[in-house]
């Protein structure tokens, strides 16, 4: 494993003086120290509870595809403007995974609660083929990818969860 170069913060300032910046950092989520992806990713299960109730799932798919889309240009920019294509402080990666993760998932506390940390880990241990894509994809695009990789084994694994009985 290859050692992270240490890059600086932006100010909070900073980065809500750019749209890009401001949604890449989740919102100022990623500012956060330690663990800028776990607030990140708590960010958006918050706003999931709040908004995910009041749209139906075609919209919820509709938005789910708008915000990668629109994550490839903000997290381009954004890496771009600091100086680090993937920024530990770049969140939004995280929170439209995630989005994924909770719209698939049976909707139990529990279910969200293990999602969670199943979410969590797969993004930061990185198992094949994901480390491999994070690795060689750029640009907004890579740094988004990699994340619907790690959302994706946590589907994997919680779908065997509900097939053998552990969750309903």
């Amino acid at each position: 494993m290859r050692a992270r170069r240490s890059v600086p913060y932006p100010t909070l300032a900073a980065i809500c003086r750019s749209p890009a910046q401001f949604l890449a950092f989740g919102l100022g989520s990623g500012l956060i120290r330690p663990a800028s992806g776990t607030w990140g990713t708590l960010l958006a299960w918050l706003l999931w509870q709040l908004g995910a109730p009041l749209m139906p799932d075609a919209a919820l798919g509709l938005f789910l595809a708008l915000a990668f889309l629109i994550g490839c240009w903000a997290c381009d920019v954004a890496g771009k403007a600091v100086g680090h294509a993937d920024h530990v402080g770049m969140v939004w990666d995280e929170m439209v995974a995630f989005w994924l993760v909770l719209w698939l998932v049976p909707d139990s506390w529990l279910s969200q609660v293990l999602a969670f940390v199943l979410f969590r880990f797969f993004d930061i241990v990185k198992p094949p083929p994901i480390r491999f894509f994070d690795a060689r994809l750029k640009g907004g695009f890579g740094v988004m990818f990699d994340d619907i990789l790690a959302a994706g084994y946590a589907l994997l694994v919680m779908a065997l969860a509900v097939r053998f009985g552990v969750l309903e």
